[in-house]
């Protein structure tokens, strides 16, 4: 192939109990992006189209990703020029920055000829990660490369875990609109932890895997709860508390904030519980005047792929 165009889709991250660990990838939310061979030599990024993000190569996650891709690849006497049709808004947490990382990084290996395993995706996508939260975590870019719900047990040796999805699972997104940095939302977070939450936090990551492993969704509604992160981030983010209580009301098995917000997640056993879910979330936003999009979305298990 001389050219491709792949879907990179939108995740969501933490999962409440699993900071920096868990990810999940969603499917009907993401953007498109299109790569082609063209003899000059380097990554260009030719146009993004739905926000404006910079251009420059060595400014942008796509790029960043893409050039740290190439350097390791031997003897390559021509380049790649990529278009992104950006529609997950930057700041969202819902994976944005992840999305156009791995979406080049995916696109150029195939390209190649998939010289690349998907662990080494991973770390070339943790680069272009890297310039937008200073930080590097796997948790939005593994689900988008391995597909599904993944866990990170380490980042450094980037020990990846594919975990089950239970059948029935499904994920709401209310995202008011309103941006938040990663790096921002990063910073108000405590990191002195006392022992009892880090007991109380890790019980809940154990059982919540237990939870996908055995499709016992009592359990996984149980262990859906972040007692750490959660109550630093919350305050940033409009109507959080009233919004949670009513996706609790209405069935959600679990609600929290998607990666760094201020896009808010739950999920739910069915799309009848989803339904309801997100009806009475978009009637309480709708009461208090506050602009927001919102989605219903399966759990993606391949993750990026080819249009």
């Amino acid at each position: 192939m001389n050219a491709i165009e792949v879907f990179c889709p939108g995740s969501v991250a933490n999962i409440s109990c699993g900071f920096d660990v868990l990810g999940l990838c969603l499917d009907s939310i993401g953007d498109t992006m299109r790569v082609k061979k063209v003899s000059k030599k380097g990554i260009t990024i030719k146009s993004i189209s739905g926000y404006n993000l910079s251009l420059k190569t060595n400014e942008n996650a796509a790029g960043v990703s893409a050039l740290a891709l190439i350097n390791q690849y031997k003897n390559i006497d021509y380049g790649f020029e990529i278009e992104i049709i950006k529609k997950i808004k930057p700041g969202s947490g819902i994976g944005s920055s992840a999305a156009s990382a791995s979406g080049s990084v995916f696109a150029i290996n195939e390209l190649l000829g998939k010289p690349f395993s998907k662990k080494e995706l991973v770390k070339f996508a943790l680069e272009g990660e890297y310039i937008c939260s200073k930080s590097y975590h796997a948790d939005n870019i593994s689900p988008l490369i391995f597909g599904g719900i993944t866990l990170v047990r380490d980042h450094k040796e980037l020990d990846i875990v594919n975990l089950p999805t239970p059948s029935e699972l499904y994920v709401t997104i209310i995202h008011p609109q309103i941006e938040l940095k990663t790096s921002d939302s990063r910073s108000i977070v405590d990191r002195n932890i006392h022992i009892s939450k880090m007991i109380e936090q890790s019980a809940n990551l154990g059982a919540f895997i237990s939870s996908l492993y055995e499709e016992d969704y009592e359990l996984l509604k149980r262990s859906i709860k972040d007692v750490i992160i959660e109550p630093y981030r919350s305050e940033l983010i409009p109507e959080f508390k009233n919004l949670k209580k009513i996706a609790l009301k209405n069935n959600a098995l679990g609600f929290g904030i998607s990666g760094s917000g201020p896009s808010m997640f739950s999920l739910c056993k069915g799309i009848k519980s989803a339904n309801s879910v997100i009806k009475n979330m978009e009637y309480q936003l709708d009461k208090m005047d506050i602009n927001y999009k919102s989605y219903i979305s399966k759990i993606n298990k391949k993750g990026l792929k080819i249009l």
